[in-house]
């Protein structure tokens, strides 16, 4: 198990720690990562757990590059919602009339030339550095990115976050599920199928709808993230990210419970993996525990 002292930022208006457990698995494939900046005298704060599958390449390589591509990207201040992704379908939206109208050829260069950014580009960088490699592994990626006043949460796979808002439990990424109408429906569209083997998964072989690598599964298995966005208020008290080895045994309202009641956020990390080992998770077991403070004063 690694269990690291809790880190500070936003001037002491944050703190984080993290766990990380190979529990019953032969093989670790989780990667976690944490990074406290500033970017122009803006405080930056960047959390994240990959859950990788098929081998841990893929994991790896998101936690070496993804943050610094989106650090890098030049709209991350300015308009960080799009820096993570943007979708055809906002790209199109944001496109001006006299392009739209009757110049399919060049809206069609325009899509290709911007849909992805930092999420989608990261996932075919990766797919590119594989080519020549005999293997074919995916990782998740559930991600929590403030800056400045707004939290924003990227979800990729079936990793989770989960924020303490006011006392509730609530989640702010949906597991991307084969079995999901929206996202069996997107596969189908595609080309792909989706059958029961044991679990519902896709071409019968992944039991996650969206994933990073994946190479062969790529036409249906995006790395395309669903945002969520939060205002940064008083009202925030936990925030925890973790791969589905705690979520299998963990509910929701447990964790942000934990996280919130624990001394330091390293012991409310450590506590989770522990006892979603004890409860007989059999997978690789990672969690980043951040707890908010605010001052009370005034």
């Amino acid at each position: 198990m690694v269990a690291t002292p809790a880190a500070d930022g936003r001037d002491g208006k944050l703190s984080c720690g993290y766990s990380s457990f190979r529990g019953k698995r032969a093989t670790m494939e989780d990667f976690y990562d944490v990074k406290l900046t500033e970017i122009d005298g803006q405080a930056i704060s960047l959390f994240g757990v990959f859950d990788g599958h098929g081998g841990s390449r893929a994991a790896e390589y998101l936690r070496e590059h993804l943050f610094e591509n989106l650090l890098k990207h030049p709209d991350f201040l300015t308009d960080t919602k799009l820096a993570i992704s943007i979708s055809s379908l906002q790209l199109y939206c944001r496109l001006p009339v006299a392009i739209i109208v009757g110049a399919t050829t060049c809206l069609s260069a325009k899509l290709e030339f911007k849909t992805g950014e930092t999420y989608q580009k990261t996932d075919t960088d990766f797919l590119e550095s594989e080519a020549s490699a005999f293997r074919d592994d995916g990782s998740t990626a559930s991600t929590a990115i403030l800056v400045g006043d707004r939290l924003y949460v990227a979800n990729v796979g079936d990793s989770r976050a989960v924020i303490s808002k006011a006392g509730k439990a609530m989640a702010l990424s949906e597991d991307h599920k084969p079995n999901r109408i929206d996202e069996r429906k997107r596969i189908e569209n595609a080309g792909g199928i989706v059958i029961w083997a044991g679990t519902w998964r896709v071409g019968g072989v992944l039991a996650m709808s969206r994933a990073f690598g994946n190479r062969l599964l790529k036409p249906y298995v995006v790395a395309e993230p669903e945002i969520q966005e939060e205002q940064f208020s008083d009202e925030l008290e936990c925030l925890v990210l973790a791969s589905d080895g705690l979520w299998d045994v963990v509910e929701n309202e447990e964790a942000v419970s934990l996280g919130k009641s624990e001394d330091t956020p390293e012991s409310a990390a450590r506590k989770l993996t522990e006892i979603a080992y004890s409860r007989g998770s059999a997978d690789n077991i990672t969690c980043i525990v951040v707890q908010f403070h605010h001052d009370k004063t005034g």
